[in-house]
C-alpha cells in the first residue's frame, strides 16, 4: 500500500479548568490471522505466544511539547481509516458555560469554512459525551495524506479565529435546548445527573452536563470571548494523530499554525476547584412509571490513583446483566447468577467513573417495584463479599475479562486516535499496553479485598432513585449494610 492510499486522522482535546472526567481506553491489537485460531488444536498456545509478542510490536506513541505547552501525539500504524476529533474537558466554569463552548464550536465550523471542510472530508455533528469528561467531539474523515496540511490548518482557524456570530449563537442556543429535551427522556442519564448533584453538592461535578435553562437562555457573544481566553491555552491542548501520518510534519505544522498564536491568551491557567463527596440521596416518586431506576455508588478515586486498576477489576467481578442474556445460573457473575435466579431486576451494569482527583463507583439498575429491596439487598450483599471473600479465581477471571475489554474497546485508528488525546490530558504519556497489563496482573484476591475495604466497607454511599421507589429502604438502612449483611 502506497503512501497516497493512506488517510489521517486530527484529534484535538482541549484542556479547559473544570475537567475532572475521563474513562480509561487501552488500545485495540489488531491479531494476525493465525491467532484467529487460538482456541482450536495444536495451535493454541503457540498463538497465544504469537498474540503477545503483537502486543509488544505495537507502534510507538510519539509526543512533543511546543514552547507555548501544546502537546503534539501521534502513532504511525498505517491504519487507513484517520479521524480528527476535538473534545472539551470542563468543569470550573458557571454552570451553562460548558454548552457556550458547544455553541462555539458548532457555530465555527459554518458558513465559508464548510467548502473547506468539504474538500478534505466529512465533518460530523457534534455531541455531548458523558461521563462529565467530555463536552463535545467533532470527526473529520480525510481522503488522503495530502489533506493534513489543511486540516491542521482548518483546526487553527476554527480555535483560533473563530467569528461567534450572533446568528450563529442563536441557533446553537435552539440546538442545546432540545438536546435538554431529549436527555430528560433517558432516565439512566437522568438518574446519574441526581448521582452526581447528590454525590457532590455545590461543586462543579454537581452540575448537570447541559446546564441550567436561564444560562443557555442568557449567554452571549462576551462570555464565549471570555470563556476562549481563560481556558484555551496551550497546555490545555492535545493535537493528537493516528494512522498514516507522519508525527516530524505534524509537528512542523502545529508549530506553524498553534506555535506563536496559543502564546497570546495571557493569564495563569484557573487551578481545579475541589468536589468533595457527599453520602446522600436523591428520590423521585412517580407511581405511574413501570420500572425503577436506580444507582448507588460510593466515592472512589482519581484515574492516576495507585488503585484504580483495582478498582477496575472489582468492577468488572461485579459486571453487568440484562434479560437478555442466555447462561442463567452459568454466568460468570456472582451477582447476575443471583439476580438471574431470583429475578430480581432487568437489568444492572457496574460503573467506575474516575476525575481528576475523585470518582464514583457503584451500579446501575432497572427493578420491578416490588423487587428493589431484594435486590438492593442482594447488591450490597456482594459487595461485602468482595471486602471479605472474593476468590482467587474469580479475580483472574474479572483480570483476563477487564484485558480483552480493554482492547477491544479500540478497533481502528479512531478509537486509537482518542485514545492517545484522553491518555495525553489524564496521564501526560500514553501507558504502553505490556505495562498495563503488567499492572492488571499484579492484583489479586487479597489486594481486591484490601482496596474494596478501604472505599466501600462501612462507607456512606450516595444514591438516586426515580419511578414507583416506594418499597426503596430508608437510607439509613441503606448505609448500615455497608457494613455487614446477614441473611
Amino acid at each position: 500500500m502506497g503512501n497516497t492510499n493512506f488517510s489521517d486522522k486530527i484529534l484535538w482535546y482541549l484542556r479547559t479548568p473544570a475537567l475532572r472526567g475521563g474513562t480509561w481506553v487501552a488500545q485495540l491489537v489488531k491479531y494476525p490471522t493465525s491467532a484467529q485460531s487460538l482456541y482450536f488444536g495444536g495451535n493454541r498456545w503457540r498463538n497465544t505466544q504469537a498474540a503477545t509478542q503483537v502486543v509488544l510490536n505495537v507502534p510507538e506513541t510519539r509526543v512533543t511539547r511546543l514552547d507555548n505547552g501544546l502537546r503534539v501525539a501521534s502513532e504511525d500504524s498505517g491504519l487507513s481509516t484517520c479521524t480528527r476529533a476535538r473534545e472539551t474537558q470542563n468543569r470550573k466554569q458557571a454552570p451553562g458555560s460548558e454548552p457556550s463552548a458547544q455553541s462555539l464550536t458548532r457555530g465555527s465550523t459554518h458558513g465559508p469554512r464548510d467548502r473547506d471542510l468539504a474538500e478534505v472530508g466529512r465533518l460530523t455533528d457534534c455531541a455531548t459525551q458523558v461521563p462529565r469528561s467530555s463536552t463535545f467531539l467533532n470527526l473529520l474523515v480525510l481522503r488522503n495524506v495530502l489533506s493534513i496540511h489543511s486540516t491542521v490548518e482548518i483546526l487553527a482557524d476554527i480555535i483560533q479565529n473563530s467569528t461567534l456570530g450572533e446568528a450563529e449563537i442563536e441557533r446553537e442556543r435552539g440546538v442545546i435546548l432540545r438536546e435538554m429535551q431529549e436527555v430528560e427522556t433517558n432516565l439512566q442519564e437522568v438518574v446519574f445527573d441526581y448521582l452526581h448533584a447528590t454525590a457532590y453538592q455545590n461543586t462543579a461535578l454537581g452540575r448537570t452536563i447541559l446546564g441550567p435553562t436561564e444560562n443557555i437562555k442568557s449567554i452571549n457573544r462576551k462570555d464565549l470571548v471570555d470563556y476562549i481566553t481563560t481556558h484555551y491555552k496551550g497546555p490545555r491542548i492535545v493535537l493528537a494523530a493516528a494512522g498514516g501520518v507522519s508525527h516530524d510534519e505534524l509537528l512542523e505544522l502545529a508549530k506553524f499554525h498553534f506555535g506563536d498564536s496559543l502564546s497570546t491568551h495571557k493569564g495563569e491557567i484557573p487551578a481545579l476547584p475541589p468536589c468533595k463527596f457527599t453520602g446522600s440521596e436523591i428520590r423521585v416518586r412517580d407511581d405511574k412509571m413501570p420500572l425503577a431506576h436506580l444507582a448507588i455508588a460510593v466515592e472512589a478515586v482519581g484515574w492516576a490513583h495507585p488503585d484504580t486498576i483495582c478498582l477496575m477489576v472489582a468492577n468488572t467481578l461485579i459486571g453487568n446483566w440484562d434479560r437478555s442474556f442466555g447462561g442463567g445460573m452459568n454466568l460468570s457473575s456472582k451477582l447476575a447468577q443471583l439476580t438471574c435466579h431470583g429475578n430480581l431486576c432487568h437489568s444492572f451494569q457496574s460503573f467506575n467513573t474516575s476525575y481528576t482527583d475523585t470518582g464514583l463507583w457503584g451500579i446501575y439498575m432497572v427493578c420491578e417495584p416490588a423487587t428493589i429491596a431484594d435486590m438492593l439487598h442482594v447488591v450490597q450483599k456482594e459487595w461485602m463479599r468482595l471486602c471479605t471473600s472474593v476468590t482467587e479465581s474469580e479475580v483472574a477471571r474479572a483480570k483476563n475479562l477487564l484485558k480483552t475489554n480493554m482492547l477491544l474497546q479500540l478497533d481502528g485508528s479512531t478509537p486509537i486516535c482518542e485514545d492517545i488525546g484522553r491518555q495525553m490530558l489524564c496521564y501526560n504519556r500514553r501507558i504502553p499496553i505490556p505495562e498495563l497489563e503488567a499492572r492488571i496482573d499484579a492484583v489479586n484476591a487479597e489486594i481486591i479485598q484490601e482496596v474494596c475495604t478501604k472505599y466501600i466497607y462501612d462507607k456512606s454511599p450516595a444514591l438516586a432513585a426515580v419511578g414507583p421507589i416506594e418499597q426503596l429502604p430508608d437510607f439509613n438502612q441503606i448505609r448500615s449494610n455497608m457494613c455487614w449483611l446477614h441473611d
